[in-house]
């Protein structure tokens, strides 16, 4: 609607009575300073020949170019100054001319609206010195800019004066028969008000970028004239020069001009950087998968993927140097993750270089891929081996006089077995070892291929050995120096043979580079995130969530969907709710799924209709089966001093009733009678068909072959990959790459990566108060008792939720 609008408005130009009185600049006055048509390379002198450009914008740039119109290469006559910031996408710029009839400097102020593939922009001009010589008036500018795709440009502009009748529209045109930089053929033309059709003025030209950086141009006018221009870049300065020929092909003159501020491709980095940097990559506090918008320095998961994925194609880059100290992650499955990604970068020839200080099993698996590994001289290395245990409640609760009647009818669905038992259940404790074989087998086997030493020689180290001071780590080869982080460049300068420089991951190319190689809108995956707890308004937030999965379903600019679960399951409705909305989204575009440290129960009801389900080794998937639990009075309201009473109609109305407590909710006063307990067990075995049933149909499988590894079994996922569950072992990359894959987008064309929903903006914890010197922190076991009082009776396709929070600590210990 923008370009119609825009079009119709030049069209009706030519038909304005001729202009009286001020002028406006015309807008092929400005082509001694531009080297192609606005749209045609580059950024339009940052918005003042098109200030919808400035979208493109992306770091602050300043341009000073001028003109020898008098023979002279210093002769500043006439010169223009050019700025353009990325934020708010604003653009300032002046041009300055020297004349019989004084001197005048035309300013100009822009900002752009929109995104990449359509742009819109509006300027505001004015003019100082000799205003009246040159019959100046204040003009109004409006631009829009749209690429549809990578091959087209079209911009179209208006300007009009405040005062008097003065009008000219300009119409550019570009396309890139490669879709890229390498070459582009452009045209404009340009009309003022008064002027016929046939009276406009127009050029048409090719650019060409020869190298990275490098770039010619030629410009033919409709006077006969032309130009031939040269961009020259020096990565965050540029050189410019064209030379201009009349209608006799006379050289005329030059204009010049140099470029600071932005980073640009250019040849000399590779050449004379190539591999002469170590990324300096710190992990210091807790990574996650998002941030809040401010106030928050934490890394991300895919913040950190992507740093390396840069640092890999950066040829400026020979390795990375990763301080471990106060390292934690979310899980243990994201820092085997980052892990991979890691033993991704060394397979491009380049190095990593580890400093640790403290480290349990888990941190040192993370650490083991580096080529070498410096530990603190006061630090110890602990490998204790791999447990996972569970806190038992049962006397807890009789204590408290708070009874419990566990609704359990399969034998590894043990999510209420805290509350019920003083130990493991003979199902619970087969599924738990055999995840720990799994972990435990994958860790000995990394770190022992990574180290040189043998499986046998690493498992005698964790049986007898358990604790390496620093020089017991180094003589065990656990460790390759001693050292605090300054003596990490002493060793890089080892592998290296030679010193090399620090730089933060801001530094990488990719961050710095300009994206005008790209026109318009890169493909789009979304990447949606259903963490914690499957309920409606929490965890996941099932109600918000669909929601979100149905928008983007509907959007055209989607290609793919990754689906990232890391979820213990939850309410069935919840879950199912979401995994509907996904069941529907898939109809009309791929959905992956990524699992994350833990996607079983309703984490995997969500999971079951992606086209694809990804989990690394590390995941715990699986847990298909119903529980339920009932908690209620058994004498806490005596003890407390509180007394009950209750009306009713119908024979169970008072099931349910009971006092009313601080962080508990309600406590009924009573358990299940015979014939209300069969009533519930049926409703859970309900529950449970209908939830194989479900699974059989999304993974395309028999119903008996989903039973038989079902009844509430929790999996890794390296089994998950044998039994049926899971279609591939890999991470978030994993399911990226697929969902490219399955939309049809090349493996090595880039996509934009769309994280829904958006992070908050802040912490607002940050805002507690603190009482005598401590925050408050919410206590894990209280939410977790919370939420199954919630849902206190109800069938819940539920994974221990302890089970989750403990995954998480081992890792943020260093355990």
């Amino acid at each position: 609607m923008k370009v119609i609008a825009i079009a119709a408005l030049l069209l009706s130009i030519s038909a304005v009575t001729a202009n009286t009185g001020t002028v406006i600049p015309p807008y092929h006055s400005q082509d001694n300073f531009l080297l192609t048509s606005p749209g045609g390379m580059g950024f339009g002198l940052y918005g003042y020949a098109n200030p919808a450009l400035l979208k493109y914008v992306e770091r602050p740039d300043i341009l000073f170019t001028w003109s020898d119109a008098s023979g002279e290469w210093n002769d500043f006559d006439r010169w223009g100054l050019f700025v353009g910031l990325p934020t708010p996408n604003m653009g300032f710029g002046m041009i300055r001319n020297k004349g019989a009839m004084g001197t005048v400097t035309d300013y100009k102020l822009s900002l752009a609206f929109g995104d990449r593939g359509s742009s819109f922009g509006v300027g505001y001009g004015w003019s100082g010195g000799s205003i009246g010589e040159y019959n100046r008036a204040r003009v109004l500018t409006v631009g829009s800019l749209t690429r549809p795709m990578p091959q087209l440009s079209v911009g179209m502009t208006g300007a009009f004066a405040t005062s008097g009748s003065a009008k000219e529209g300009v119409f550019d045109l570009a396309v890139r028969p490669l879709g890229n930089e390498v070459v582009a053929v452009f045209g404009d033309y340009a009309i003022q008000n008064g002027e016929k059709p046939e009276d406009g003025h127009w050029s048409t030209g090719v650019a060409l970028e020869i190298l990275p950086g490098v770039r010619l141009t030629g410009r033919y006018f409709d006077t006969h004239g032309f130009s031939a221009g040269l961009n020259f870049s020096l990565g965050d300065m540029g050189l410019v020069s064209q030379a201009h020929f009349d209608d006799e092909r006379e050289h005329g003159y030059n204009t010049y001009g140099v470029r600071l501020g932005a980073m640009d491709r250019n040849v000399f980095t590779r050449l004379m950087h190539r591999r002469a940097r170590y990324i300096d990559l710190q992990l210091t506090g807790l990574t996650k998968y998002q941030r809040y918008r401010i106030f928050d320095e934490s890394n991300t998961l895919t913040g950190l993927l992507s740093a390396i994925d840069g640092a890999k194609e950066d040829e400026t880059v020979a390795g990375i140097a990763i301080n471990t100290s106060g390292m934690r992650f979310s899980s243990i499955e994201m820092a085997w993750e980052i892990r991979e990604k890691l033993k991704e970068f060394k397979s491009a020839g380049k190095h990593v270089v580890m400093f640790i200080d403290d480290a349990g099993l888990y941190k040192y698996h993370f650490a083991s891929v580096a080529d070498k590994i410096v530990m603190d001289p006061t630090g110890d290395i602990t490998l204790p081996g791999m447990r996972l245990g569970r806190t038992y409640l049962k006397g807890t609760l009789e204590k408290l006089g708070i009874g419990f009647d566990e609704l359990r009818f399969f034998k590894y669905k043990s999510a209420y077995e805290g509350f019920a038992r003083e130990s493991m259940s003979e199902g619970d404790q087969e599924q738990i070892f055999a995840i720990l074989e799994d972990f435990y087998g994958l860790m000995r086997t990394e770190i022992t291929e990574e180290r040189g030493i043998s499986p046998e020689e690493f498992d005698r180290m964790v049986n007898e050995d358990l604790f390496f001071m620093p020089e017991e780590a180094l003589e065990a080869g656990l460790v390759d120096t001693l050292g605090r982080w300054e003596a990490v460049k002493k060793t890089i300068e080892k592998i290296e043979g030679e010193p090399k420089g620090m730089m933060r991951p801001g530094g990488i190319a990719k961050y710095r580079m300009p994206r005008d190689d790209y026109w318009g809108k890169r493909p789009q995956v979304a990447l949606i995130y259903a963490l914690g707890v499957c309920a409606m308004d929490q965890g996941i937030k099932a109600r918000t969530l669909s929601k979100v999965i149905e928008g983007v379903s509907g959007n055209d600019n989607i290609k793919a969907v990754v689906f990232r679960v890391d979820s213990p399951g939850g309410s069935g409705t919840a879950s199912d709710v979401v995994a509907e909305a996904l069941k529907k989204c898939a109809e009309k575009k791929p959905v992956i799924v990524s699992q994350g440290m833990v996607a079983g129960s309703g984490g995997y009801w969500i999971s079951m209709y992606g086209d694809t389900i990804v989990a690394s080794p590390l995941t715990i998937t699986g847990s298909i089966g119903v529980i339920g639990g009932w908690f209620y009075n058994k004498g806490l309201k005596e003890k407390l001093g509180m007394a009950t009473d209750v009306a009713k109609i119908g024979d169970h109305a008072d099931l349910g009733f009971g006092v009313s407590l601080p962080l508990l909710g309600q406590v009924p006063d009573r358990n299940f009678t015979d014939d209300e307990r069969s009533k519930v067990e049926h409703s859970i075995k309900a529950f449970y068909k209908h939830f194989v049933e479900k699974v059989a149909k999304g993974r395309d499988m028999e119903y008996d072959e989903i039973h038989e590894i079902g009844q509430g079994r929790v999996w890794s996922g390296s089994d998950g990959v044998g039994n049926g569950l899971v279609d591939e072992l890999g991470g978030l990359e994993t399911a990226i790459k697929i969902a490219k894959a399955k939309a049809g987008i090349a493996a090595d064309e880039k996509v934009d990566i769309i994280q829904i929903p958006q992070a908050p903006l802040f912490d607002p914890n940050m805002f507690m108060p603190r009482l005598f010197g401590v925050k408050y922190e919410k206590n894990e076991l209280i939410e977790h008792l919370k939420f199954r009082m919630e849902h206190n009776g109800q069938p819940m396709p539920l994974m221990p939720l302890e089970e989750l929070d403990y995954l998480s600590d081992y890792m943020e210990t260093g355990s």
